[in-house]
């Protein structure tokens, strides 16, 4: 059985995602799929608008046969670690024997050329990038701009740069690099995006919308006003969880104690967080004490300049609710990749690759984190504890569903 790896957040899965996973099979000639998915917090650092649980039934409704959660340690982070994460997580399996990833131009190739140069980082680029960002560029312009100058032959430099400008191209790029760092056999495919750009905040004529349009609709007038741009499956998962008080989720659900933990934290406290960085935790402080009103939002408002893009302030955030330090959250600790496999979900096909890879695996396949201690592993939980309080109808038992809960079997 040929396996394909993909890997997500579904924050909501809509008909885009559908398209994917079906490029994904037809691209790799696979017959099962295995999804990487963030858990409660995502890549940009925001919470997740519906819980893993749920989002691993959308999966695994529309093609996907076998979920595994990407640790927090790693969802929370820059595309770097982000990327290393979950491609380590599909090489230790020891079934996935391809990659297919979503990029807006849909060329491999250049990308695999750039990837092969940055994946043994050239001297000299951590220091152009140093100073890109003392020029006043955030990280990720930082970063493409200094990669695109090292484009090998047949790339050109500028063509590099507008390529690496583009959200899911640049992502792409680290998968790559992610593969060549480990060595790994998975043969990598993309599928161009089609339909609503990345960030496209109001979705267009047809029935692919972006997730950030469809997280808008949701919020602005429930599931319904998101049912042309998302699988019938989804809606009804949507529908569910906005019934049973645990959607929509959204940072100002966590506004008071993530405000009681900034205000109350000393600078040198506040420091030793994760992507704090560069004295934030001063502009933090500063900021809070003017504030026009107690929201996350206002506190995002006040703090983002040209240098701190929104990204990296909600992943800061993220990691002071958390209690992320820089020393559980630095490349020294990062560099090993995931320690666990950790099971969200399986059908059928899925059982079957399941079972295969509790033999092929080099890590530890855990379906139940109660029989399983792990740092990485216990931030999960921690990071499901706090996801539950902002639920509507609390309950102890939700809170610690990672204890509780089997994965989902479709």
């Amino acid at each position: 059985m040929k396996a394909v790896g993909v890997i997500v957040e579904y924050n909501p899965l809509h008909n885009g995602h559908v398209y994917h996973l079906q490029e994904a099979r037809r691209l790799s000639g696979a017959d099962a799929v295995v999804a990487v998915m963030s858990g409660p917090f995502l890549q940009r650092g925001e919470p997740a608008i519906v819980g893993k649980r749920a989002r691993t039934e959308m999966a695994l409704h529309a093609g996907a046969d076998l979920v595994l959660e990407l640790p927090v340690a790693y969802a929370v982070q820059p595309a770097e670690w982000f990327a290393f994460g979950a491609v380590s997580l599909l090489h230790r399996t020891g079934v996935v024997d391809s990659l297919c990833f979503g990029s807006e131009s849909g060329d491999l190739d250049s990308l695999q050329r750039i990837a092969r140069v940055l994946a043994v980082e050239p001297a000299g680029m951590r220091e152009d990038i140093a100073h890109r960002l003392r020029e006043g560029a955030s990280y990720p312009a930082a970063y493409a701009g200094a990669a695109a100058a090292l484009a090998p032959g047949g790339v050109d430099a500028h063509d590099a740069a507008a390529l690496l400008e583009q959200p899911n191209n640049s992502l792409g790029l680290h998968y790559l690099i992610a593969l060549q760092r480990l060595g790994s056999a998975i043969q990598p495919f993309t599928a161009a995006r089609t339909g609503a750009a990345y960030h496209e905040a109001t979705p267009g004529p047809g029935a692919i919308a972006s997730a950030t349009a469809v997280r808008r609709l949701l919020m602005a007038d429930g599931p319904d006003a998101a049912a042309p741009y998302v699988p019938a499956a989804t809606l009804a998962i949507l529908h569910r969880e906005w019934q049973e008080g645990r959607a929509p989720i959204h940072w100002e659900r966590f506004a008071q104690p993530l405000l009681h933990l900034a205000a109350t934290r000393r600078a040198s406290e506040l420091e030793r967080i994760a992507e704090v960085t560069e004295g934030l935790e001063h502009r933090l402080s500063r900021a809070l004490a003017q504030l026009p009103e107690p929201s996350v939002e206002a506190l995002l408002n006040a703090l983002k300049t040209k240098r701190y893009t929104r990204t990296k302030l909600q992943r800061m955030l993220a990691h002071l609710l958390l209690n992320h330090t820089k020393v559980e959250c630095s490349p020294e600790q990062l560099a090993d990749g995931p320690g666990y496999l950790r099971v969200l979900g399986f059908n059928t096909q899925g059982q079957s690759l399941l079972k295969r890879m509790k033999k092929t695996a080099s890590l530890p396949v855990v379906l139940r984190p109660s029989t399983f201690t792990h740092n990485q592993l216990e931030l999960d939980i921690q990071a499901q504890v706090a996801y539950g309080l902002a639920c509507e109808h609390g309950d102890t038992r939700r809170m610690f569903s990672d204890y509780y809960e089997s994965p989902v079997r479709l």
